[in-house]
């Protein structure tokens, strides 16, 4: 079994259901899934591009992403429908927590001048949204293999009805948040 879970078990599920008055241990908010989405905007030029993503995200989550394609047309962007535009990788259970023991000891410290991540990019039901610039963080990659750097957003998804609970178990879980 993961730390990360074994930690969310036996500390934090005590933990908030003081804190907040829970009556019963399936009240307490816990992390469904965590989604992880790179847009490859510049896929349309170059199919190559598409295929580095996820050959990225795949060396990053462990997982087969899934290729994302344009809904609509839009020709300011010269984009078709079903055209390419990035990939995104759900994660749960064991892979999830793997990832967000990966990310919250190794990469993120790895992230030059961080001072913690912010605290308002909760959506308001609870879910937190993670900007992240380049993907050479990960240890996975290797600097040499990478053929473009580009960024991901880390959406974690948590059964928490507000932002204050999802704060709570993110900051038990170790989410370094700014001070």
């Amino acid at each position: 079994m993961n730390r990360l879970k074994e930690k969310y078990l036996n500390e934090i599920v005590p933990s908030l259901k003081e804190k907040h008055n829970y009556k019963s241990v399936m009240q307490v908010p816990k992390i469904e899934k965590i989604v992880i989405n790179m847009g490859v905007g510049d896929a349309n030029q170059n199919s190559k591009l598409i295929d580095a993503a996820v050959a990225d995200l795949e060396l990053i989550a462990g997982q087969k992403p899934v290729i994302t394609k344009a809904k609509k047309s839009i020709a300011g962007f010269k984009l078709r429908e079903g055209a390419p535009i990035g990939c995104k990788v759900t994660l749960r259970g064991e892979k999830m927590y793997d990832f967000l023991e990966k990310l919250i000891r190794i990469s993120l410290p790895r992230v030059k001048d961080f001072r913690g991540v912010s605290k308002k990019s909760f959506d308001g039901r609870g879910n937190y949204t993670l900007g992240i610039k380049e993907q050479l963080i990960f240890s996975e990659i290797e600097f040499d293999n990478v053929v473009k750097v580009r960024g991901m957003d880390i959406v974690i998804v948590t059964t928490a009805k507000t932002n204050e609970e999802a704060f709570d178990l993110l900051s038990l879980i170790g989410i370094p948040f700014k001070k």
